[in-house]
């Protein structure tokens, strides 16, 4: 897979927060998908399969009480690092940052772990 094949199926992802649009998620993410969320501490909660995955990243996706601001993609072959920052409110304190560590099987999402600075 390219690194511009993959760009492409990480800035849907993306989108999908960005936009407040979960459905742009069903198309892009594998049957045996495996996220790992950032909390809670220490070692957050882990989503296993398409239908869980996409319940989990629905929710967010689907706040629009959120806004998610992607800062920087990186992509090397199927493997790509976000780093972002998401913010729920307007106080200077309603933010975290964080990153996303992807790998992509097949054009297809197949794991996500999430890191946030605390």
């Amino acid at each position: 897979m390219s690194d511009e094949q993959t760009r492409k199926v990480i800035e849907q992802f993306n989108q999908a927060f960005q936009l407040h649009d979960p459905g742009l998620l069903k198309d892009i993410l594998g049957e045996n998908c495996r996220l790992e969320n950032s909390g809670p501490a220490p070692d957050g909660t882990k989503h296993v399969g398409y239908d869980e995955c996409l319940q989990f990243w629905t929710a967010i996706a689907g706040n629009e009480h959120m806004t998610f601001e992607v800062e920087d993609v990186w992509v090397a072959g199927e493997r790509s690092v976000c780093r972002w920052t998401l913010r729920w409110g307007g106080g200077p304190k309603d933010f975290v940052r964080g990153v996303n560590v992807h790998r992509l099987e097949g054009g297809k999402l197949v794991e996500s772990f999430g890191y946030v600075k605390g």
